[in-house]
């Protein structure tokens, strides 16, 4: 039987880090419909609805749920769509499902940014009522007093507000089990990821201290408190929450640019920015974020291991351009020419013997070049 998944839209080029981006209680995804289409310019941008939200089924969550069970939803759905690895953002309880996921799935997430958002909820006994509350009566009346929980005075968006008219009851209150079971104030210094939290000065259900708690808890955490925003803050000021997000999201550009430096040295790295065009501006900026960024950051595999996996499959497909210039990258990162050469002796296994002696011959002039430079 197919498992049934939340319901999403998927927006960007498929080559492009993805970025998850995760809703408020009582929203669909059309709470990101100012933002996402500008973060799709760079991303693989995923925006998905919670149970009984939007277009996702109402009994993918039942009473006493929890964020964990909400954050297993979501990386169903990052499994569905092939994405192993993503940058994540959400809104309040979709804040929430972030910080489990960063907590408890830390080789999932690369980046976390909680919007609007906290570490607890204000403990179990409101949440309670409203779940009984909406049990019973629905949530219509619910909804009409929803321009005051989230904008500030004067704004409203007419389609949210239907969205949490439309919600199921029964998701819509498993949902609220769910806000108030979480706390993860004491876990909040195990968070290793980037963190950006995002407050609004008027914001009356997670106020600015909430954000504050996280960020002074979490060691690489950034806070950007912005004026004019209540609770929503991609719906009422989705400029600044995008100007914040592409800031955050950066930083992998700017880290991978460190890396690629490091591994590949200036000169090659200063030659190709140099030849860098219009055309090709993106795909130079897909690789500082992806490929250096995120791929050769990852501490799972030490560098020289990672040039070895690189000179192999530079061999493999017959790159001996960039082979040359990885054999100069393994020496940055410590191999020898003696564990260079037994990595290309190994490819004539694997690979083939004609394609071993065009690596071989490449290597072979490099670390020459190398050697008549250290003596002149």
């Amino acid at each position: 039987m197919t498992e049934k998944l939340l319901n999403h839209r998927a927006e960007g080029p498929t080559s492009a880090p993805a970025l998850l981006l995760g809703p408020s209680l009582g929203t669909s995804y059309a709470l990101w419909d100012k933002v996402a289409p500008e973060l799709s310019v760079t991303h693989r941008v995923v925006r998905w609805d919670l149970p009984g939200h939007g277009g996702s089924a109402a009994d993918l969550i039942g009473p006493g749920a929890t964020v964990g069970d909400l954050a297993a939803l979501v990386l169903a759905l990052a499994d569905s769509l092939g994405l192993e690895r993503f940058a994540y953002a959400g809104v309040s309880l979709g804040g929430a499902v972030g910080l489990h996921l960063a907590l408890h799935h830390p080789e999932r997430v690369s980046s976390l940014a909680m919007i609007c958002s906290s570490a607890h909820f204000n403990g179990a006994k409101p949440w309670e009522e409203r779940a009984a509350l909406v049990r019973r009566e629905g949530l219509a009346g619910l909804a009409e007093g929803a321009d005051a929980r989230w904008f500030t005075p004067g704004f409203t968006v007419p389609e949210l507000i239907a969205d949490h008219r439309d919600a199921d009851p029964d998701a819509y209150a498993a949902c609220c089990d769910a806000l108030g079971a979480f706390d993860l104030r004491d876990r909040l210094a195990e968070v290793a990821v980037r963190t950006l939290l995002v407050a609004g000065r008027q914001d009356p259900a997670t106020p600015p201290a909430h954000l504050r708690e996280i960020a002074d808890a979490v060691p690489d955490a950034t806070l950007v408190e912005l004026p004019g925003a209540s609770h929503l803050a991609p719906a009422e000021r989705p400029e600044a929450v995008l100007t914040a997000l592409r800031t955050h999201l950066d930083g992998g550009a700017t880290r991978g640019m460190e890396v690629r430096r490091e591994v590949l040295g200036d000169a090659h790295v200063d030659r190709a920015q140099a030849r860098q065009t219009p055309f090709t501006a993106r795909f130079q900026d897909f690789i500082s974020r992806y490929a250096w960024g995120e791929i050769w950051t990852d501490p799972t595999l030490s560098r020289r291991e990672r040039s070895m996996i690189t000179l192999t499959a530079l061999v493999a497909h017959g790159h001996y351009d960039e082979l040359a210039m990885h054999v100069r990258a393994a020496r940055r990162n410590g191999l020898t020419p003696e564990e260079i050469g037994a990595v290309l002796l190994q490819t004539a296994v694997y690979c083939g013997v004609p394609a071993a002696n065009s690596a071989f011959a490449t290597a072979q002039r490099v670390l020459a070049e190398e050697d008549d430079g250290s003596r002149g």
